[in-house]
């Protein structure tokens, strides 16, 4: 983001245009020679004329409306040479992403759109979107009964997306298998932290910061949670819990044996609720926060997730950029007419010059575009 922009050394990527100034300059002579033409004759006038009142002139009339446009017209001409100025910009360090994907069998539930799984994908679409793929990198993990990483931690948002496509509509663990019927979160974490390690291991300590973003429901939690969000406390990664599912609930998937008969086991609920409570508890001593599909925008969860990530994330100190400038020239060649309109009295007149400033406008964005 730069911080200050050195208008006194400004250079220009196509130079070659700044020969069109010479068509203002004139301009401006020719106004400068009606001003003084007018002032002789305001005076002439209040000489000659007698009236039984004191009558007022406006001493310009509607000549500053055409000084306003002979300024944003050498202001459209200095756009157009496409004017650039050192910048001081400031480095902001980037955030390394791991998710954490619950994938058991609570969440096949069909409670929300699509079901808790689908849905949580869709949001993990939307925090793709918001996240800066040029420093930001992105890890993710599943996990059920056992863990299972996906990806490592990358830069690449082809690698990402392309694994939420080939994942959109269930989760890799079985329904069948009995390890798909638990969430050990523990593991979930314990995997987390391994990927940042091998990445670490590979390319070094890298200057971003790490956090954790779950997804889950927060259902038949097992493992030592407490202990794996200690060791994650210990490497300053707080851990942000994304809820998926509703209070009121629905119906588990049935399961089966190898001789594909379904299994009741009574020890196992038929249906299944986010455990809201439960997952506030788990964020906050992860050092994170609580969010809920469907409370709040996809959006503005992530954009929350991501925002919290940048405040964490170092300052790389200060670099020299070259700042394109022509943006600010053009929003200025379109304030002058606007102003020059506040002196205009003929009413007809006014709208013919406001059509013709806008479509000179419209032209000129055109051709810079």
């Amino acid at each position: 983001m730069p911080v200050s922009i050195d208008f006194a050394h400004i250079t220009f990527a196509e130079p070659e245009f700044l020969w069109l100034l010479g068509g203002p300059a004139v301009l401006f002579v020719l106004w400068i020679r009606r001003l003084t033409y007018r002032r002789r004759d305001l005076r002439l006038f209040a000489r000659q004329r007698t009236l039984p009142v004191t009558e007022r002139y406006a001493p310009l009339g509607d000549l500053p409306f055409w000084l306003c446009l002979i300024v944003s017209s050498a202001i459209l001409v200095v756009a157009i040479a496409r004017p650039r100025g050192p910048a001081t910009a400031v480095r902001q360090g980037g955030i390394d992403l791991v998710i954490l994907q619950d994938g058991s069998a609570s969440m096949r539930v069909k409670d929300v759109a699509g079901d808790r799984w689908q849905r949580s994908i869709r949001f993990l679409r939307t925090l793709g979107d918001a996240i800066r793929w040029n420093d930001d990198r992105v890890a993710l993990a599943l996990f059920a009964h056992i863990a299972a990483p996906q990806i490592r931690l990358t830069r690449d948002p082809n690698t990402f997306f392309f694994f939420l496509d080939h994942l959109d509509q269930a989760p890799p663990f079985r329904i069948d298998d009995a390890t798909t019927w638990d969430t050990n979160l523990e593991l979930g974490i314990y995997w987390g932290l391994r990927l940042i390690e091998r990445d670490e291991e590979r390319h070094g300590k890298d200057s971003n910061a790490k956090m954790f973003v779950m997804l889950s429901d927060g259902e038949s939690w097992s493992g030592e949670v407490a202990k794996s969000l200690k060791l994650a406390a210990a490497r300053n990664i707080p851990l942000y819990v994304v809820g998926v599912g509703s209070l009121s609930g629905g119906a588990l998937p049935v399961f089966r044996n190898e001789k594909g008969e379904i299994v009741i086991d009574p020890e196992v609920p038929a249906t299944s609720r986010l455990d809201r409570v439960g997952l506030q508890r788990i964020a906050l001593a992860g050092g994170g926060q609580y969010f809920e599909i469907d409370r709040e925008s996809d959006r503005r969860i992530a954009n929350s997730i991501v925002d919290a990530g940048r405040k964490r994330a170092p300052s790389l100190g200060a670099v020299e950029e070259a700042e394109e400038l022509y943006w600010r020239f053009l929003a200025a060649a379109a304030l002058f007419p606007l102003l020059g309109l506040l002196f205009l009295r003929d009413r007809p007149e006014l709208w013919i010059q406001a059509v013709g400033a806008v479509t000179i406008l419209v032209g000129v964005y055109a051709i810079l575009r």
